[in-house]
């Protein structure tokens, strides 16, 4: 492959589709069941071996970069079942032609025992575990196939994980339940062990109220947008996210990593967004689903966002094509003009485009449901990410500023 055929892109793999073993109210990647599920044959949406093979095989020869991640999501991954990671891993070192390879797993974890914590620590791999934080919330709707309750199962894996030395952070979804107990939720999340921290909005229109337009999400019709009972409030995300950050900056700068604040932190300094919906332009992080299927993003795996199979067309073609460059592009083209004349318009840029389901008088485009949250947000933790760019810049580190802000804050 010429370098001409090379370029840097991510993708997140689905090697078991939508198949999960919990059965998550609010989890918009069951639907598509509807979609990929075969009656006469259920494991045609589980990735073959011979599959795999090519995946791991072009997707390591297509990219233009010494290090290059595999992330591994579904539906639950640990369906595919531990022999199929095994065979990854042998894959990779197969075609890894002298490139560094890193594993991330997204997981909620349930199916973790000792052979799994065993396999991850002796290959590095890089878990992601779901976890609503506060009992109560989590057993809300991270529900078994039976309806079970699930948090005392993660918690007992994030155990395993910690005593088999696998690196793992957290993913929390904040939703209709949670969003006024950020303070609550991240000491929680400290409790359980978790130091790399990601939270998650939950925003969904009821299924009758959606449709895709041009490859992107909308809302059906006028008047009040029809949300998911689970969705996040407006203004909650914003709520959630200030209160983590005001127990954060306390004591536990450069201890404690925010995935949200450290893209925040980074924009200020001047470098890129490290998380998509800061970021100005969308199409950097794919999906693979299991039958080879590539799409343009993990919230838009429709028909409309199908950009090929990798059986008939090269992962580069495909990553890089008109279409995905369009799908990409139509992040900082479509934006309200109310978006456009605010001032926090550098640090989101519109934010993600699913959520752009609300329409203003006046204007074209539909603006963003969690704006008033990103505004909330951007200008509370103004004053900190300020002082702790200019201390960086100065040579020192960003937790020198927790006396500064103690001291003003007593003042």
């Amino acid at each position: 492959m010429t370098q001409a055929h090379k370029a840097r892109f991510h993708m997140m793999a689905k090697p078991t589709s939508f198949h999960c073993n919990l059965k998550c109210d609010y989890c918009f990647y069951l639907e598509k069941e509807d979609t990929f599920s075969s009656a006469s044959d259920p494991r045609t949406n589980y990735m073959t071996d011979g599959m795999l093979k090519r995946y791991i095989r072009d997707y390591i020869r297509s990219q233009d970069s010494h290090d290059i991640d595999f992330a591994w999501q579904g539906g639950e991954p640990t369906l595919a079942g531990i022999d199929f990671y095994k065979q990854a891993v042998k894959y990779q070192q197969q075609y890894a032609d002298g490139k560094n390879i890193t594993n991330s797993f997204q997981t909620n974890a349930v199916a973790i025992n000792k052979q799994w914590a065993q396999f991850f620590s002796e290959n590095h791999f890089l878990i992601g575990v779901s976890i609503d934080g506060i009992e109560e919330v989590h057993d809300k709707y991270r529900i078994s196939v039976n309806g079970r309750p699930t948090f005392e199962r993660v918690k007992r894996a994030i155990e395993l994980l910690k005593q088999h030395r696998v690196e793992f952070n957290t993913l929390t979804v904040i939703n209709d339940q949670n969003w006024h107990k950020g303070r609550e939720t991240y000491h929680a999340l400290k409790k359980l062990g978790s130091q790399h921290l990601q939270f998650i909005p939950i925003v969904e229109l009821q299924p009758e109220c959606q449709t895709i337009n041009n490859g992107h999400y909308s809302q059906v019709g006028s008047g009040e947008n029809k949300l998911a009972p689970f969705s996040v409030p407006s203004h909650g995300y914003g709520k959630f996210m200030t209160d983590v950050f005001d127990e954060w900056i306390k004591e536990d700068v450069g201890q404690v990593f925010v995935r949200m604040f450290d893209s925040v932190l980074a924009t200020w300094m001047g470098y890129p967004a490290s998380v998509c919906v800061q970021s100005r332009e969308c199409g950097q992080a794919m999906v693979i689903e299991a039958n080879g299927d590539l799409y343009s993003c993990d919230h838009y795996v429709y028909p409309a966002n199908k950009l090929g199979n990798i059986s008939q067309t090269n992962i580069a073609t495909l990553a890089t094509s008109k279409q995905q460059r369009r799908f990409g592009s139509a992040k900082s083209s479509k934006l309200t003009q109310q978006c456009k004349q605010c001032d926090f318009q550098a640090l989101c840029f519109g934010g993600c485009p699913k959520y752009r389901i609300q329409a203003v008088e006046g204007e074209r485009h539909k603006h963003n449901y969690l704006c008033t949250s990103y505004q909330r947000i951007f200008s509370h933790t103004a004053p900190a990410m300020h002082l702790m760019a200019q201390e960086i810049q100065r040579g020192g580190n960003a937790a020198n500023v927790m006396p500064i802000l103690a001291r003003m804050t007593a003042n």
